[in-house]
């Protein structure tokens, strides 16, 4: 369990405030608009009403007892840049910030943001690849250039054994895992024949994947 500060009350810091909760993560709320700050209380442990670029109303919080300070100020950037400095100086142990350009980034990172989050970009791109490849079922960023794929068998590989597949040595793609009948098992044997109602967790190269399976 961790203790966050999560100032930004959108629609982008609810969702984020609500899947805090679920995870058992201990969430001080912080948004200068009362009607959000409402809101968000039945998910989170407390909330302030509160402007963030005011200094004194930050030290207030304590920000260096957090172990995570989330900056989820949607709109207004100057707020966001405001926000994430006055954070880091006040001995924040670690700062993430969303933007949402790259411009917006750059100024983040020079500005106290041990890290950006980009929501809209990163969820338009899950969108463009989950729904322009008829397999792809579920799809996760791990860097610039790797990434884990849910996919569909495909057709070929039905009644095929993994070993006889051999992926890793003909892409250097690893089978980490296979849902069937809506279970998620992480023991993948090379004897495993592959049937049309599973789908199998694949990661590597996303060029690799993207040859592999056509995306």
């Amino acid at each position: 369990m961790k203790t966050v500060l999560l100032i930004g009350l959108g629609r982008f810091g609810l969702h984020a405030a609500q899947q805090l909760s679920r995870m058992g993560h201990e969430v001080m709320a912080v948004d200068i608009n009362e009607e959000r700050v409402n809101q968000a209380l039945p998910f989170v442990t407390a909330a302030q009403i509160g402007d963030s670029t005011n200094e004194g109303f930050l030290r207030s919080l304590g920000v260096d007892n957090y172990d995570l300070c989330l900056v989820a100020i949607g709109k207004d950037f100057q707020s966001s840049l405001e926000t994430t400095s006055l954070l880091k100086e006040l001995g924040a142990r670690q700062v993430v910030s969303r933007s949402e350009q790259d411009v917006q980034s750059k100024f983040l990172l020079r500005n106290g943001a041990n890290e950006v989050v980009y929501p809209e970009k990163q969820m338009a791109k899950w969108t463009a690849i989950r729904y322009t490849s008829n397999h792809i079922l579920d799809y996760i960023e791990l860097d610039d250039t790797h990434s884990i794929f849910e996919v569909s068998v495909p057709k070929a590989w039905i009644g095929l054994t993994i070993g006889k597949l051999d992926i890793r040595r003909k892409f250097g793609i690893n089978i980490i895992a296979y849902r069937k009948d809506g279970k998620l098992s992480v023991t993948v044997l090379p004897d495993m024949v592959l049937t049309y109602d599973m789908s199998l967790m694949v990661v590597g190269e996303y060029k690799a994947l993207h040859k592999c399976f056509h995306i």
